[in-house]
């Protein structure tokens, strides 16, 4: 047994000394026929191509109409909504979300939005009449079971 793990000691650390010669690595040359452009322009229009954009990219007519509607209820801008989001409408916008103490980017930050009171509307969704977007059920009309119940567990007599 002990003849066995030495054998295997003496090959582990003969595997462990070798790995080092099989790890270098070797450099190819390039052949000659293969040929290399440095050319910028070709560079350039091979990054243009492959770029994606990310994020919006515009805010459309009828989007920019509401919000220059709340600017102007809101008195940050006078007027009649243009619906193009033009220089005005973005320095109405910046003087709002920094008079909220927000960042002033040029797209309007989803905080001024719904400040504004143009936020996601959730009145149509599937469980909104049950949501807590309705006020708590008076008192009177918990079951007289559920209420003991309540009042069992919390520990308060009635």
């Amino acid at each position: 047994m002990l003849s066995f793990r030495a054998s295997l000691a003496l090959l582990l650390s003969a595997v462990l000394c070798a790995a080092p010669a099989f790890a270098t690595p070797t450099h190819k040359k390039a052949s000659s026929s293969h040929t290399r452009h440095s050319s910028k322009s070709t560079k350039a229009s091979a990054k243009s191509r492959h770029k994606k954009l990310h994020g919006q990219q515009g805010i459309d007519t009828a989007r920019a109409t509401e919000i220059q509607q709340a600017l102007i209820r809101e008195h940050y801008m006078t007027g009649e909504p243009t619906g193009q989001w033009d220089s005005t409408t973005m320095a109405a916008m910046q003087k709002y979300q920094a008079d909220q103490g927000w960042q002033t980017k040029l797209m309007p930050d989803s905080r001024a939005i719904k400040k504004l009171g143009l936020g996601p509307d959730y009145s149509n969704a599937i469980n909104a009449s049950g949501s807590s977007f309705n006020g708590p059920k008076p008192a009177t009309d918990i079951p007289a079971a559920q209420a003991s119940g309540f009042a069992s567990a919390s520990g308060v007599n009635r």
